[in-house]
């Protein structure tokens, strides 16, 4: 009831506003958001720190049932200006298509403000549909909270020499 129970109360609150402006439309969806985050059962812990975010998955399968939610914090984040992320998936023992959509969109959203997107604690099934997807390329993986730490900023120092 949570997920749907929370898009009626956003649709009858917009039915209720005027509203005329993309920036007002923009607010009002952010507060959807966080509408949703409230009544849905989060399968992830958001801790921020003073220079990163580091994101936690404590769900065992990171799948549909998940992603959808993730990807939706992302965004949350990304508009509250978080620039750098580290996404913890050492419970996470399974990976669908949609999971590894919401590690691409962790991605995209640090990339496009010029931040750090780092990927710790693979588990072995998950590390090698991440290597059989050809995203280790792409992506920066770490195996140890305090290895994703030291590449997160690692990465803003090359980003930093490259913007002077």
């Amino acid at each position: 009831m949570g997920l749907r129970y929370a898009w009626q109360c956003y649709i009858f609150w917009l039915q209720d506003q005027k509203i005329n402006s993309c920036k007002t439309f923009l607010s009002s969806y952010i507060k959807c958001l966080h509408l949703i985050k409230d009544y849905t059962n989060m399968s992830f812990q958001v801790n921020k720190k003073d220079q990163y975010t580091q994101i936690k998955v404590n769900s065992e399968k990171l799948d549909t049932t998940v992603a959808p939610a993730l990807k939706s914090e992302l965004v949350i984040l990304n508009a509250d200006g978080v620039k750098h992320i580290i996404l913890d998936l050492s419970a996470v023992r399974y990976c669908d298509s949609s999971g590894l959509s919401s590690i691409l969109v962790a991605n995209r959203l640090c990339k496009n403000v010029n931040g750090a997107f780092v990927l710790t604690g693979l588990q072995e099934p998950v590390g090698k549909l991440i290597a059989i997807s050809q995203l280790d390329s792409i992506l920066n993986i770490a195996t140890s909270e305090q290895e994703s730490i030291d590449l997160l900023f690692a990465q803003l120092a090359k980003n930093s020499g490259t913007d002077t």
